[in-house]
């Protein structure tokens, strides 16, 4: 009689995290970008992204406030689209990635909001330094895939001023503020 009760209770217990999931990011199938916007004198926008990075989330759609989430970036493999350009973004004058290779994020807590959006918060490290920065998140779905897996995705804001950071050159005051947009897709462990 015992058992009956003790596998009930623990098909119960399993049922209640059947939703709760770590995720890793999908960048083997380049379902994930990590992707900035800046103004260019104040003319034009920017674009640019990092084609290298990693990192995994955990999610549970019945408890949201206890997600979280760790980024890796290879600051590295910047990419506008012009070769002198990333040079010069890879340089000393902004990123100095032969100094500091490596950008991170680092989730501190998610907050849940209406209709799917939440505020994520966390600590990125760029350029050498950690600050606190929130990011606008969208949950944009989740379900199987045709492989036999599971997806999430998600998708987010969020701007900083670069001297914040310690990136202080100057491009005019319209340019001190980059805007990044992430769009990420994980693969369910």
């Amino acid at each position: 009689m015992k058992k009956p009760i003790a596998l009930l209770f623990a098909a119960l217990l399993l049922g209640s995290t059947a939703h709760a999931a770590e995720y890793k990011i999908d960048t083997k199938g380049a379902h994930a970008f990590v992707q900035f916007r800046i103004k260019h004198l104040g003319y034009s926008w920017l674009y640019g992204r990092f084609d290298d990075f990693s990192g995994s989330f955990f999610y549970d759609d019945k408890k949201p406030e206890d997600s979280s989430v760790n980024v890796n970036i290879d600051v590295t493999s910047l990419n506008s689209n012009h070769a002198e350009r990333d040079k010069h973004l890879r340089g000393t004058d902004f990123l100095n990635t032969a100094k500091f290779p490596t950008a991170t994020f680092k989730s501190t807590s998610f907050e849940p909001l209406e209709n799917g959006e939440a505020r994520l918060n966390g600590e990125l490290t760029l350029h050498g330094v950690t600050k606190p920065i929130t990011i606008d998140v969208s949950n944009i779905g989740g379900g199987k895939d045709p492989w036999g897996g599971y997806r999430q995705g998600f998708s987010g804001t969020t701007e900083f001023e670069l001297k914040d950071f310690g990136i202080d050159y100057n491009l005019g005051p319209a340019s001190q503020k980059v805007e990044m947009i992430l769009d990420i897709e994980g693969i369910r462990i």
